[in-house]
């Protein structure tokens, strides 16, 4: 049996990182057998992160070397779409994942009040002597990242406008069907759903968390993503 190895449920998600949810959607859609296995610490995984897919054969890191290995087993994601709607669909992966996820983290890992929740959602089994120190440093580690990424260097505003210009390609596309290419399931819904859904599901009423939740549009969409797939 497969088995996919994630970040454990958060804030009422399925995991904490919106490329485990992808990962279990896709999954979920192949209808070949799998279970879950939750991990806090990925150190030991290739790459140092999470989704990993355990097969037969071996690990497989990153949501899209798993979604390469489901399709050459036979799944299909982006059934009925033509090459310009594949082309489409990869460039909206590529928004949530190369973007809109930047904008995710810092809201997780810049704000203070969203931080120390995360941290002791994420940070909880470390030994409490040690506790603060460990998280505060994996903080440092993650900032500077962003920092060195770009979304670091922009101001609240900034982030916002930016993030703003994608939520509203992603409404354009919704006043055409009921999913992102129409109105059946395609890749780019599993990856801008979950992506979209952890935005909405922050602990604290942050801009962005604000923008997305109160969007009526952007929640149903996340809702329909999620009961399309109807994983539990």
């Amino acid at each position: 049996m497969l088995t996919l190895l994630t970040f454990p449920s958060a804030f009422g998600l399925y995991s904490g990182s919106p490329f485990c949810v992808k990962a279990a959607y896709m999954l979920h859609l192949s209808r070949l057998d799998w279970r879950r296995s939750d991990l806090l610490d990925a150190r030991k995984m290739p790459h140092g992160k999470l989704p990993v897919l355990r097969t037969p054969e071996r690990l497989l890191a990153d949501s899209d070397a798993i979604r390469n290995w489901l399709e050459a087993e036979g799944a299909e994601f982006d059934q009925g779409l033509s090459d310009l709607q594949r082309a489409q669909s990869r460039s909206m992966i590529r928004m949530a994942e190369d973007h809109l996820y930047f904008q995710l983290l810092m809201d997780r890992w810049s704000e203070d009040e969203v931080w120390h929740l995360l941290r002791d959602r994420f940070f909880g089994e470390v030994p409490r002597l040690i506790r603060n120190p460990v998280a505060n440093g994996v903080r440092r580690s993650v900032l500077r990242g962003l920092r060195a990424q770009g979304m670091g260097r922009f101001s609240t505003a900034e982030r916002m406008d930016r993030a703003e210009r994608d939520l509203e390609a992603i409404t354009a596309c919704l006043w055409h069907g009921s999913f992102l290419l129409g109105d059946r399931l395609s890749a780019a819904d599993l990856s801008v759903a979950p992506m979209l859904a952890a935005m909405r599901a922050t602990p604290v009423s942050t801009t962005l968390q604000r923008r997305v939740a109160g969007d009526r549009i952007l929640s149903d969409y996340i809702d329909q993503v999620d009961d399309a797939v109807g994983i539990s």
